[in-house]
């Protein structure tokens, strides 16, 4: 009987994991590479948030994130024909929550410049950045997934507007903190 203690199994040394769902399929399915990008991301913003004080104004949306993008890892483990066991929550309302945080900040901020901003500045801002670009990579995983296996849009909406989110919190780190945004190229098309 194996010991319940023990993180290590053995059952992945040939490559393949094994899902909610109770499929076993290779440690590289696309399936496994969406919940490796989030699960990179939610670690990153827990770097984010050890630094920031308790108290800072971010810690409690953050942590209610990281709290999603747990349940989202739950969803993306289970393949169409185990969802109806799922017990995680799906992320209905967390597009309109980001979305309402980003206006929030947007109001304190100055307009967006007709420029490319060069990730930097601070830490804050700039690990902010890698989360960003972190988030851009489990959405294209997403998608490709979607095209394999239906993804709830509800988890389409919220990790396309993560990545929003985290651009706008390092502009907001920059202001906060006094420091001057770093601009690149002029872009002619803000259309995405």
């Amino acid at each position: 009987m194996a010991d319940k203690n023990k993180i290590y199994t053995r059952a992945g040394d040939t490559g393949k994991t094994g899902l909610l769902s109770g499929e076993r399929i290779a440690k590289d399915d696309i399936r496994i590479e969406c919940n490796g990008a989030i699960d990179e991301a939610t670690s990153t913003i827990g770097s984010l948030r050890a630094q920031l004080p308790p108290d800072h104004k971010w810690q409690q949306n953050l942590h209610r994130i990281q709290v999603e993008l747990m349940n989202i890892m739950s969803h993306i483990a289970v393949t169409e024909s185990g969802r109806d066991k799922m017990n995680a929550p799906l992320p209905v309302n967390e597009a309109s929550f980001l979305e309402n945080w980003m206006d929030e900040i947007e109001a304190g901020l100055g307009s967006v410049s007709e420029h490319f901003l060069v990730p930097g500045g601070t830490e804050i801002a700039a690990l902010c950045h890698v989360i960003r670009t972190q988030v851009r990579r489990a959405e294209r995983r997403l998608v490709s997934l979607h095209r394999q296996d239906s993804v709830d849009p509800s988890i389409l909406q919220m990790i396309n507007r993560l990545s929003d989110l985290f651009f706008k919190l390092s502009r907001q780190e920059l202001q906060d903190s006094g420091t001057d945004e770093e601009r690149w190229k002029v872009f002619k098309s803000r259309d995405r």
